[in-house]
């Protein structure tokens, strides 16, 4: 077998002898060997994630390499390879966005919360009685999501 010569782009960070990457524009490429293997979007993370994963799972690099040339934590770096491994690779392309909405306090968990507090009762112990907490009932009375009705007070 005909060994290859390394050659990588002009400002490509390296990770080790054989592996390298390269943000341009708004994308970053990963190269082996001078050759572009991966790339993703600057933003998606998902992407991102999916890719650190592949490298050290294909035995590319370990993970304090990578994690050491991306400035980011090892553990991160392991856990998304332990996703990958466990998961495969739709968990991490296909996943819906969860990030921004609440979990527990649903619409209709709101509107149940809004009787009972114009039913006089306090923040507490509707939060008690819909089993969540306090501060996220209160977080949405500021945020006016759910309304007290002042005129009975």
């Amino acid at each position: 077998m005909q060994m290859q010569l390394p050659i990588f782009p002009e400002d490509t960070k390296l990770v080790n002898a054989c592996l390298g990457f390269k943000k341009s524009d708004d994308f970053v490429y990963y190269f082996h060997n001078g050759s572009a293997i991966f790339c993703h979007q600057k933003d998606d993370v998902n992407s991102y994630r999916y890719i650190t994963a592949n490298l050290v799972d294909n035995g590319l690099c370990k993970c304090s390499e990578l994690a050491d040339a991306l400035g980011v934590s090892r553990r991160n770096i392991e856990r998304y390879t332990k996703h990958l491994r466990e998961k495969g690779s739709d968990w991490f392309l296909k996943r819906p966005e969860r990030r921004g909405g609440a979990h527990k306090i649903t619409d209709e968990m709101m509107q149940k919360a809004e009787g009972l507090i114009n039913d006089f009762y306090s923040v507490s112990d509707v939060a008690r009685m819909l089993d969540v907490s306090e501060g996220a009932l209160r977080y949405h009375i500021k945020k006016g999501n759910i309304k007290k009705n002042w005129s009975l007070r």
